[in-house]
């Protein structure tokens, strides 16, 4: 990712293994003019990017230090096992852990990230164990994934700033949740009508002289001067209040 902003643009970031065509694909069509600028995030700290300024939302595989931010979990992905094409259990629709007792497991390896744990399970080495999409991202031809059914999901959120909730984020949240154009915009609305109603009575107090729900005091006309010669006043009527 360049290190210069694109002038308007939205800016998430995700983990590997999140898809955003389709999320994509709807930004534009109801925002033309806003384009996303989208790069992958370090899925062991995808927070940082927002930390740094860097993105405006990212999509990260939770759990996650969420203090200071806000959190929408999206969906669950089920955790499988990357199996060479002639392990035994590679005939197996799914598998338990215990099926994988004795193995060696090079995801848990911290010399290997995933790409390089699933490369060395293609030569018969071991095995390795990650979420579904990851385990699909990285397939090579001589392993297989099976499900490892008692081990528990993992789920993807979308992350943000709490004091950042801009109308753009809202509107991707909406498009995230597959909220409808409208919908969205009358969310939107409803989430600004406080703070302009606020506004509007402060308007109003100050023009009744600072207390909220008063009505300003017309100003008394003045009867007839002495010596004007005429009734009403002599500098052109009735004074009202001021504007």
């Amino acid at each position: 990712m360049s290190d210069q902003r694109a002038a308007g643009a939205f800016r998430v970031g995700f983990v590997p293994g999140v898809t955003l065509t389709k999320w994509s694909r709807v930004w534009e069509e109801r925002h033309p003019r806003v384009p996303l600028e989208i790069f992958h995030v370090d899925a062991a700290d995808p927070a940082l990017a927002l930390r740094e300024g860097r993105a405006d939302v990212v999509f990260a595989r939770l759990p996650i230090e969420a203090d200071g931010f806000s959190v929408i979990p999206l969906y669950d992905e089920q955790p499988v096992a990357v199996l060479p094409k002639e392990h035994p259990l590679a005939e197996a629709e799914s598998v338990v852990l215990a099926d994988l007792a004795g193995e060696r497991r090079f995801d848990q390896d911290p010399t290997l990230d995933l790409v390089a744990a699933v490369e060395v399970v293609e030569t018969g080495a071991g095995v390795a164990v990650m979420p579904q999409s990851l385990g699909r991202l990285y397939a090579r031809k001589g392993v297989v994934s099976r499900f490892v059914t008692d081990l528990p999901a993992t789920t993807i959120a979308l992350v943000w700033p709490e004091e950042a909730t801009t109308p753009e984020v809202e509107d991707f949240i909406g498009v995230v949740r597959g909220r409808t154009a409208n919908s969205s915009r009358a969310r939107r609305d409803e989430s600004e009508a406080p703070a302009a109603s606020k506004t509007a009575k402060k308007g109003a107090a100050d023009r009744s002289g600072g207390k909220p729900g008063s009505a300003a005091r017309p100003a008394r006309a003045r009867g007839p001067q002495r010596g004007s010669g005429r009734g009403g006043n002599p500098r052109g009527g009735t004074r009202g209040r001021r504007s």
